[in-house]
């Protein structure tokens, strides 16, 4: 109990659960984009695969950091392009076609990958993303490295989730965006096109989903294998309903995951992980973030037109 209690209080802890938290922030205001407009986005794990290669690449291939993460989101873009015409003006089911685009983004990931490398036995490094602190306050306790003692990426998370929230509910894009997820019919009524706003609300959504994949190759590690989005993206989908489709509560939820996540690295390296199997701890976020999400998703309200298709004209 004390191992566990020093864990929780050290500054080395939380700036892990931030560094896990961050990929998951972009992706999940991405999910959460295609949703609040009506779209369930299952492309999502392929597109963060995609970006995570695209950034990699790019930067391998002589661009700059910057530039490579524009790649990796232009990436996620035209793959959220082929999601959203398929989804929205033909109507296509959206868990097909999402399940589809992370097939085929994945197998077309593997497959640039042995064309471009064709002699690589192991991944080559790039020089990713270095820790930025800010004066003053990543001097905090505790606190201070966890939050202000990140690379700059971390900062643009974080950056990403208020301008998700200031957007959706302090603009009227974000009404229109909202309102075609909860009533396109409405939308049609006030000389809106709903087909735009939901195409436009995927391609951007995907374009950040891509730019948490980037996260990977270019802060979190410093090169690109096919395992390391392991998940992270059907984790976002489940971010968002615990989030209730809110951006502040979706980001506490990825902190919350983050946080097991971390936790379960430690505890390996204490004596309990001498006697419990090492499956158990790489179990404990996934069996702790079920549970919190069904106690969370039981008030929460899915948009009423979320994977229902509009025909312009139709009641």
């Amino acid at each position: 109990m004390l191992d566990i209690l020093d864990i929780l209080l050290s500054a080395t802890f939380w700036t892990a659960a931030v560094r896990i938290m961050s990929p998951l922030l972009f992706a999940t205001m991405g999910e959460l984009i295609c949703e609040r407009a009506g779209v369930l986005n299952l492309g999502i794990e392929g597109i963060m695969v995609v970006g995570a290669f695209a950034g990699w690449m790019a930067v391998y291939s002589g661009l700059g950091l910057w530039p490579g993460v524009a790649v990796a989101m232009l990436a996620g873009m035209g793959f959220g392009l082929l999601h959203a015409t398929l989804t929205v003006p033909f109507g296509l089911s959206q868990h097909v076609v999402g399940l589809g685009i992370t097939l085929l983004a994945t197998a077309a990931t593997y497959f640039t990958y042995r064309i471009a490398l064709p002699q690589v036995s192991s991944p080559p490094r790039i020089e990713p993303f270095t820790e930025w602190p800010v004066p003053l306050l990543s001097e905090i306790p505790v606190a201070g490295p966890a939050f202000f003692a990140q690379t700059p990426l971390t900062y643009l998370a974080f950056a990403t989730v208020a301008l998700t929230a200031w957007v959706l509910y302090r603009t009227p894009l974000g009404l229109a965006l909202r309102a075609a997820g909860e009533n396109p019919a409405a939308v049609e009524a006030q000389g809106l096109s709903v087909t735009v706003l939901r195409m436009g609300a995927v391609i951007i959504g995907s374009g950040l989903m891509a730019v948490g994949g980037a996260f990977l190759t270019m802060s979190a590690f410093n090169s690109f294998f096919f395992e390391m989005v392991n998940g992270r993206g059907w984790i976002c989908i489940a971010l968002v309903v615990f989030g209730a489709w809110r951006p502040g509560k979706a980001a506490l939820g990825a902190l919350l995951f983050a946080a097991f996540d971390a936790l379960q690295i430690r505890l390996q390296q204490t004596g309990l992980g001498q006697v419990v199997p090492y499956q158990v701890f790489l179990m404990l976020p996934y069996a702790l973030s079920i549970l919190a999400l069904v106690a969370m998703s039981r008030r929460a309200e899915v948009p009423a037109a979320l994977m229902v298709p509009f025909n312009k004209g139709a009641r």
